[in-house]
């Protein structure tokens, strides 16, 4: 998969400029706040169809304009795909996938595939478990719309059952009227959790290679998925869970069992990274776990993905960037930076002035 061209017209930082990429290494190289971050962002969003900067995408207007439009025309194995988006200062946003508006995101997701990094991803391994669900649900509604659909529809059925919860007065009553919310959650809960371990199971290689790779063979990492049941028997567990923790759950108002509290564990060398690891150490597993991303969605859909390295470089000593420019260098790679060292792998270098 290759970006060819983007163009941004009143985007951020961008009045009307046209970027073209090389299919394989880019690098973009500027001064920091010059908006060389504006433009992964641009190229993100047509692959999740949301920014992830903010959740108010009014925000990405240019000031004082009325509205925004990225297009990013893409070459695919066996098609090319034209992605554009329109913003404007009502909150209000439309996508055309090749000039065909559409209704619903689950259409946008798949049509193009990319890994976003930068030192920010550090939460992944650092932060709440929320960062490591977010990471499994991108790449898995990257790579099967059914699994999209499904968290949704979980999403729906875990807002209801949490409501009737706040809103119950009457225990007894509650326990008589809640069954159908938690045979509901727990069938489409199910089929998230094997999803998810599947998709740990088939990341996990990828990741120990790549930890390998970018620590010389020192340091090597354990991925383990954490559930709240585990097992061929997880439907049953659950809907048991879910009885057992009626009370608990009227007390407190929401529901304390299910995936929507799922987490990764990651381990060096035997040692929890997120307590016990050093920041070095914690920013390379983040990078691993990046490129093992790269690897897991290449081997799904049957294509590389675009990378997306954002002042990744500042983090990483000389020796690292080039083994990770080495390693990506098969795939699209766009890469932002202050400066850039010449390498030995041709690189396309797109300079940021203030007048791009």
């Amino acid at each position: 998969m290759q970006l060819k061209s983007l163009t941004l017209k009143d985007f951020r930082t961008y009045k009307n400029s046209k970027f073209e990429f090389s299919p394989q290494v880019n690098v973009i190289v500027g001064k920091n706040a010059i908006g060389k971050t504006n433009i992964l962002e641009a190229i993100f969003f047509m692959v999740i169809g949301k920014s992830f900067r903010t959740s108010k995408e009014n925000e990405v207007i240019r000031w004082q304009e009325s509205g925004a439009y990225i297009c990013g025309e893409f070459a695919r194995k066996y098609r090319d795909v034209k992605v554009e988006a329109f913003f404007n200062s009502e909150h209000k946003k439309s996508i055309k996938l090749d000039g065909i508006g559409i209704k619903r995101m689950g259409e946008l997701l798949g049509s193009v595939n990319a890994v976003f990094f930068s030192p920010d991803e550090l939460r992944l391994v650092k932060n709440s478990p929320e960062e490591r669900r977010r990471f499994m649900n991108i790449i898995l509604s990257q790579t099967n719309k059914r699994y999209f659909y499904l968290l949704g529809r979980y999403d729906k059925v875990l807002a209801n059952r949490n409501k009737l919860l706040k809103t119950s007065r009457d225990i007894k009553v509650l326990s008589e009227t809640i069954d159908i919310w938690n045979r509901a959650l727990v069938d489409l809960a199910e089929k998230i959790y094997l999803e998810r371990r599947k998709l740990i199971e088939e990341l996990s290689p990828y990741a120990e290679k790549a930890q390998d790779y970018l620590s010389g063979g020192k340091e090597k990492v354990k991925l383990v998925y954490k559930s709240s049941f585990d097992g061929d028997d997880y439907g049953e567990k659950m809907l048991k869970g879910l009885e057992k923790n009626i009370e608990k759950d009227f007390k407190l108002g929401y529901t304390t069992l299910g995936v929507h509290r799922d987490e990764i564990d990651f381990y060096l060398n035997g040692v929890e990274v997120k307590s016990y690891g050093s920041q070095g150490q914690q920013r390379t597993v983040a990078l691993a776990l990046k490129l093992a991303e790269l690897e897991i969605i290449k081997t799904r859909v049957g294509e590389e993905p675009l990378l997306l390295l954002d002042d990744v470089f500042s983090e990483l000593d000389a020796s690292r960037r080039h083994k990770l420019i080495k390693f990506t260098s098969k795939a699209q790679t766009i890469i932002t930076c202050t400066e850039f060292d010449e390498v030995d792998i041709p690189c396309n270098i797109i300079k940021l002035q203030k007048d791009n």
